[in-house]
């Protein structure tokens, strides 16, 4: 499985850019699939999950800001970032938990990241 991420870039304080992360591959599902980001020097941290179902989770820094929504179809994942602040820069990566059959979860994959660069 792989995943491609894209829509990272440079944006001023206010603004707003889409992420999006598919995945290819032979794969029979995936579950969770989610966006990470990690700024220099600091470790990676969760931004936002959504499992099949699409129950979503955010973290508190972003929460009301961004929106993580799933097509099952083209088993792609997207993150609208509104309101975007200088400490969103980061580069950001998605991650995506495949499943070879119904009942066997193989390791989770990640994706090569995306830089997405607020200024004030």
């Amino acid at each position: 499985v792989q995943l491609q991420a894209s829509g990272g870039g440079l944006v001023q304080s206010g603004g707003y850019l889409r992420l999006s992360c598919a995945a290819s591959g032979s794969i029979f599902s995936i579950g969770a699939m989610g966006w990470y980001r990690q700024a220099p020097g600091k470790q990676r941290e969760l931004v936002a999950s959504i499992i099949r179902r699409l129950a979503t989770n955010y973290a508190d820094s972003v929460k009301g800001r961004f929106t993580i929504s799933r097509d099952n179809a083209k088993r792609t994942i997207y993150l609208q970032m509104n309101s975007l602040k200088p400490e969103d820069t980061a580069v950001y990566y998605c991650n995506a938990e495949p499943f070879s059959d119904p009942w066997t979860a193989d390791p989770e994959v990640w994706g090569q990241g995306t830089q997405v660069t607020v200024s004030s």
